[in-house]
């Protein structure tokens, strides 16, 4: 059997316009992993520092809700005694009154003080549970960010090794979605897909 040189030439250039095509692809795949890598390396650090932040934010609540408890309870025995003294006052003789009523002056004062700095405490852990909420809605975003760049390198992978251009196509769909989320996220921008986050919670 002869051996044509025309068919052989046309089988290597196929081959070879077949391979320019792989490595094509391999290189599409290689630098959109290696520009998604960098991205989450960036979000994660921002994230690290968000989550720091809660942390702090949820043991300053703790601390300023378990202060307000023991302002509240200081307040309610200086109100306790002040009525105690109040209900003693009049059978006391006329000697004593004005000791009494210096006591009942004082404890009148302390309960006073007790209850504008359980309502400054009140505040703070108000304000510390909001600040919690604010750095929870972005550490929401760089999660949902995380997930979908996964997704999106997972078919890539798989894209590397099938060779399939419809595949690294469908891969730029979560890492358009993930690259958004990320970047709401170093933004501080407003988006927030609460249902989505709901369903993952």
């Amino acid at each position: 059997m002869d051996i044509d040189p025309l068919e052989v030439a046309k089988g290597d250039d196929a081959d070879d316009a077949s391979f320019a095509q792989y490595r094509k692809l391999n290189q599409f795949v290689a630098v959109t992993i290696a520009l998604l890598a960098t991205f989450m390396g960036i979000c994660k650090v921002k994230d690290d520092n968000i989550v720091q932040a809660m942390q702090q934010a949820q043991a300053n609540k703790l601390d300023h809700w378990n202060f307000y408890q023991a302002r509240n309870i200081r307040e309610e025995v200086a109100k306790g005694t002040l009525l105690q003294l109040r209900l003693a006052a009049p059978s006391q003789p006329a000697s004593e009154q004005a000791n009494y009523q210096k006591a009942i002056a004082q404890y009148e004062q302390l309960a006073a003080e007790q209850a504008r700095k359980k309502d400054e405490l009140k505040t703070q852990a108000e304000q510390d549970q909001k600040a919690y909420d604010a750095a929870n809605f972005h550490d929401d975003q760089f999660d949902l960010a995380d997930a979908l760049l996964a997704i999106a390198i997972s078919l890539l992978a798989v894209t590397a090794l099938t060779h399939f251009w419809w595949l690294y196509f469908l891969a730029l769909v979560p890492t358009g979605f993930g690259v958004l989320m990320g970047l709401a996220g170093l933004a501080g921008w407003g988006i927030h897909p609460d249902v989505l986050i709901r369903l993952l919670s």
